[in-house]
């Protein structure tokens, strides 16, 4: 196994991958691309990408039969395709030409549907998928192997549900939702009442609601609500192994990295960015556009445009001057025994008061 895309079922002239993402093409036009790569991993018949100068010289050392690049890279006579942002080209031709078609479209035999399903045209569902009764599929909706659709679920165009993905009663996806394996979207929420050393299971009445073009991680786990939903809203994108609790809402076009926390009716603006591993508690409201330093623990409010950082989370100039300052407080004890023993002897040298 190679490091390289799966290949397209014939090469590509390296002319049309130009055309494809208006690129001007300096360098031979005969070259044929099968796969795309990374610099170190590229074979000879990969196209790869250089984001920055400093990465000219590790191309110049790449196997790479040609590269997507910003700024020409001087003295390679290696074809390249010269665009403004390379990332964005490298994602437009991997969407077009690269990317593993979809399975055979149709329903699987054994696929278990329930009473007063609706599944639109052009769909592929896949062996073993279990369809709860009064279930909604839209058209162009691909689920995979073992999937479970809950009764009265709703699912909107063009989604993907990859193995073993739950989507539970009630709840409903937008157009364009990609699920990955292991995602449970709609269990219950963590509530329990307290009495005389019991916990008495709060009933969670509720469901999710995801938006249009959301896409969430692998092993990701959103909880219905207890009443009302949990909403993920538009564009947001959500890493794997996630926690997002009861009631919780999140804004448009949101950015939430791996093993995230996110406690029970807090709130997210539009634009934020939660780094990995961080931890957010119940009822907070976070602005819009708000950064959060991975492995922050946030007890508290966050105003809209700010950065936070660090357990419990303050403004991020803040946490970064606490970090260097904590490996300075070997020499910092040091220095303050130093000074309270010259206080000491000085305080024996004054005279002595009757």
């Amino acid at each position: 196994m190679t490091s390289s895309t799966q290949a397209h079922p014939a090469p590509i002239p390296i002319e049309e991958l130009a055309q494809c993402v208006q690129a001007t093409l300096q360098g031979s036009s005969d070259v044929l691309i099968s796969g795309l790569s990374h610099l170190e991993g590229a074979t000879c018949s990969d196209l790869s990408f250089v984001l920055k100068p400093k990465f000219h010289e590790v191309a110049k050392s790449s196997a790479a039969a040609a590269f997507l690049t910003a700024q020409p890279i001087p003295d390679d006579p290696r074809p390249q395709l010269i665009c403004p942002n390379p990332m964005l080209a490298l994602v437009t031709l991997a969407q077009k030409f690269f990317v593993p078609p979809f399975p055979e479209r149709g329903i699987h035999p054994t696929a278990v549907t329930g009473h007063d399903v609706r599944i639109g045209p052009d769909v592929s569902i896949g062996p073993l998928v279990t369809i709860g009764d009064r279930a909604q599929i839209g058209s162009g909706v691909t689920i995979y192997a073992g999937a479970h659709i809950g009764e009265n679920s709703v699912i909107g165009d063009d989604c993907i549900l990859y193995p073993q993905v739950s989507l539970l009663t009630n709840c409903i996806l937008g157009h364009r939702v990609i699920l990955h394996s292991g995602t449970v979207i709609g269990s219950d929420g963590f509530g329990y009442a307290q009495h005389e050393g019991r916990h008495h299971k709060i009933p969670q009445l509720g469901n999710v609601v995801i938006e249009d073009d959301v896409e969430i991680g692998a092993n990701v786990t959103v909880d219905r609500a207890t009443f009302g939903s949990t909403i993920i809203k538009e564009g947001t994108k959500i890493d794997n192994q996630v926690q997002i609790a009861h009631n919780v809402a999140i804004g448009e076009h949101c950015i939430i990295v791996a093993q995230v926390g996110i406690a029970g009716s807090t709130r997210l603006g539009h634009h934020v960015m939660i780094g990995g591993q961080a931890g957010l508690v119940d009822h907070l409201t976070i602005g819009d556009q708000v950064k959060i330093a991975s492995g922050a623990g946030v007890t508290n409010h966050v105003e809209s445009n700010h950065t936070v950082g660090g357990r419990p989370a303050v403004a991020h100039n803040t946490w970064r001057k606490a970090q260097v300052l904590q490996y300075q407080l070997p020499e910092m004890r040091n220095e303050l025994r130093a000074l309270r023993k010259e206080i000491e002897s000085l305080k024996q040298q004054l005279p002595k008061t009757s």
